[in-house]
Order: structure tokens, then C-alpha cells, then sequence
């Protein structure tokens, strides 16, 4: 039977979770009730209390109480869920998770469902959902549903959407259960990213890495690409990861609109996945429309990509300060990783006469990465070609299936 795992503020959403509860129980589903409410009523609907939702955060309940700050309580408990729930999971007792809540509710649900791997069943329904809903969703597979009416009590409405809710969860979190000690596809996971003026690159080498019998996912860098990779690697799903396209740590740098923010390149190297990286389109910085682009940067370089976008050539300044961070970040690294540098452009229009050749820029930063790396180990192939030209896809992705096979056999 599959365990849908019911969260929420029982203090002040009792009569709604004992409906849904038996909703889930009509359904087919056990259920196990987590309570993140900070106050005593509906305490007594729990399977886990908020004693010990507040302990997995490292506090205790009374303390939370006594400070009486809602907000410290909230993300106290938020921290707690997380543990919580990410605890069930790996032992097999969860199968979904549906939360439902207001703004506070939903806050604190939110950093749960993010807990959880890709493909385990999340479902929220919040008032909140029709709004700016990324930090609810932030880069997990998290399926919101919009409340409609305030969480407050059970009619004719909320009897509606919340019994649809039970149903989705029920559905999912059976399917799941029937599904996950199935083989299924046995193939090796990759990740990889791609941009448009890397695609030529990562479409050869999904081509090779495919036809070696992997199953390659492709990212597209453009923030939320970078972020959803880099979650998919901390999660464990992935054998390994090609990271041929590296231009949101550019836009991270210079403060262009599709930064992965600053953590991007660090979650395969502390999971230890092996990873093959380069710095692709690493010579642009995104921004949106000609007019959007700050003052500050009037006398760049730019190029109009299209109506939306227009891109701006990285400085030989920034270009070293890129490299220098590849570099930090990938001596950092737990697993194997190996490097690939085209020389001569590492992007469709970083090429001999391309509207951002700039050969004195991308030396800048191949030389600040190298000597990032010059002590690590991790080797540094200099390819005497562009990154979209015929082979330097291929040798990336070869790399990549020997580090793979390296670490299966533990050589």
C-alpha cells in the first residue's frame, strides 16, 4: 500500500488535514501525518509531532514557544520538515508528500518538498499559487495547486479542491510505489548542458554518450537549467555529468539575467560524480531586450541575438576571473573530474572572425584555470579547435565514459 506523507500546521489547519487525511485513507493510502505547528491544538491528529520536527532542526519545541518569533519558529521547522520527510524517504515509508497551507504553511512545506529526489510525487495546494511561485517550486518537480479560498475550513469549494488534491496524491504516490523496485531502464544517467551557441558540442556528445548506451539528459543554461543540474547532481541520480557549457557563472559574475547563482558547479563535485567540464559560451553575458542593458555598460561589446536577448562579450579581466573560479571550484571537487579547453573559441561566435573573437580574453582565462588546477591533479586538455567543431564534443564524452567506467571498476 502506498504512504502519502501529509504535512502541515495541525495548530491552526486541524479540520482541513483530518478531511484530507481520510480522503487518502478512502483512497487506498496510508497516511502519515507530520505536524509543523508551533502550538498545542490539533496535536493529537500527529504520527509525528512538531517535539520532534523541531529536535531534527536542532531546537526544541518549548524554546520555539518561549521566543515567541514566528518567523525564527517558522524556518526552524521548516529546516526540521526537511529533515524529516528527506528520513522517510530513505526508509522506504514515503511514497508522496502533499502539503497545504497558506503563506506560513506553505513556507515551511516548501523546503520539504524541495527535500525530496526528482520523481517522488510533491503536490501543494497553497493560496499562494498564483503568484511568484519559485519559492515553492525552486528547482524540484513540485506540482502546486492553487487553493482558491482560504484554507479555512471545509465547504463547498474547498471540499472540491482538496478532494482533487487527495485524489492527485493518491494517484501519484501509488503509481510511484507500484514503480520503484521495478528495473526499469538500466541505462547510466548523464547530465548535460548546452546553450545555443554550444549546441553543435553537446549534440555530438550526447550522440556518442547515447550510442555507449547512456541516457542523457540535456540542461539548458539559462539559470534555471544550471540550478535543476545542479539539484539532479546533489540528489544522487547521476552517473555523471558533461558540463561543456558553463556561461551562467558568467552572467553570475558580471550580473547578467540568467545567473545559476554562485553555487553552480560545486553539487557534482561534492557528490563525487565524475564530471567532465568546459567554458562554454563563457565569452557572453545575457540580458534581455537592447534598451534593458544598464548604463554602466555602455561602451561593450554586444551582440542583438534576437529581439529578447542581447549578449555581451566578457572582458579579459572577467574572463580571468572565470577561470580562476572553475578552477577553485573544481579543485574542490570529491570525484574524478578532467577539463577541455577549445582553443581557438568556446562559442559559436567566439570563432576567427565571430563578433566576439577575442583570443587575448579566452587565453586569460584558460591560463587563470590551469593554474587553479596546477597542483590538483585534475588534468587540463588543451584542443587545438572551437568548441562547436567536429570531435571536441566526441572527446569530451569519451573522457567522461572513462571516468565513469574507472569508478564503476574502482581503478
Amino acid at each position: 500500500m502506498a504512504t502519502v506523507v501529509l504535512l502541515g500546521t495541525l495548530d491552526t489547519k486541524s479540520e482541513e488535514y483530518r478531511w484530507v487525511r481520510d480522503q487518502l485513507n478512502e483512497a487506498g493510502c496510508e497516511v502519515l501525518l507530520i505536524n509543523v505547528g508551533t502550538f498545542a491544538h490539533g496535536a493529537e491528529l500527529a504520527d509525528i509531532g512538531a517535539d520532534e520536527v523541531a529536535r531534527a532542526a536542532g531546537t526544541e519545541l518549548d524554546l520555539l514557544r518561549d521566543a515567541r518569533d514566528r518567523g525564527a519558529a517558522m524556518d526552524a521547522m521548516a529546516t526540521g520538515a526537511a529533515v524529516v520527510v528527506r528520513r522517510l524517504f530513505e526508509e522506504g515509508r514515503l511514497d508522496g508528500l502533499l502539503a497545504i497551507g497558506g503563506s506560513s504553511g506553505s513556507s515551511v512545506a516548501a523546503r520539504a518538498l524541495q527535500a525530496l529526489p526528482v520523481g517522488v510525487p510533491k503536490l501543494l495546494v497553497s493560496t499562494m499559487a498564483s503568484g511568484d511561485v519559485g519559492p515553492y517550486v525552486g528547482d524540484a518537480d513540485v506540482t502546486l495547486m492553487y487553493s482558491v479560498v482560504d484554507i479555512s475550513g471545509i465547504n463547498r469549494l474547498s471540499r472540491a479542491v482538496l478532494g482533487n488534491a487527495a485524489a492527485a496524491a493518491a494517484g501519484m504516490a501509488q503509481r510511484y510505489a507500484r514503480v520503484r523496485d521495478e528495473t526499469g531502464d538500466e541505462r547510466k544517467l548523464v547530465a548535460a548542458t548546452m546553450f545555443g551557441l554550444t549546441t553543435p558540442a553537446v549534440d555530438e556528445a550526447r550522440e556518442h554518450l547515447t550510442s555507449l548506451g547512456y541516457e542523457v539528459l540535456v540542461f539548458h543554461a539559462t539559470g534555471s537549467g544550471g540550478r535543476a543540474m545542479e539539484a539532479l547532481a546533489a540528489s544522487g541520480l547521476l552517473d555523471g555529468v558533461l558540463d561543456l557549457t558553463t556561461t551562467e557563472l558568467a552572467d553570475d559574475l558580471v550580473g547578467g539575467v540568467l545567473t545559476a547563482g554562485p553555487h553552480r558547479l560545486e553539487a557534482a563535485g561534492r557528490a563525487g560524480i565524475p564530471q567532465v567540464v568546459s567554458v562554454g559560451a563563457l565569452d557572453m553575458v545575457n540580458f534581455g531586450p537592447r534598451e534593458t542593458v544598464p548604463d554602466r555598460f555602455a561602451d561593450r561589446k554586444f551582440l542583438v541575438h534576437n529581439p529578447t536577448v542581447t549578449l555581451m562579450r566578457t572582458t579579459r579581466d572577467e574572463m580571468a576571473e572565470l577561470g580562476a573560479r572553475i578552477g577553485d571550484k573544481l579543485s574542490r571537487a570529491t570525484g574524478p573530474v578532467e577539463v577541455y579547453l577549445p582553443l581557438r573559441g568556446v562559442s559559436g561566435i567566439d570563432v576567427e572572425g565571430g563578433p566576439f573573437a577575442d583570443p587575448d580574453a579566452d587565453a586569460a582565462c584558460f591560463a587563470a584555470l590551469r593554474d587553479g588546477l596546477k597542483d590538483t591533479g585534475v588534468p587540463v586538455h588543451d584542443v587545438d579547435a572551437a568548441i562547436n567543431d567536429p570531435g571536441f564534443g566526441r572527446a569530451a564524452a569519451e573522457a567522461l565514459h572513462r571516468l565513469i567506467g574507472a569508478r564503476r571498476t574502482g581503478e
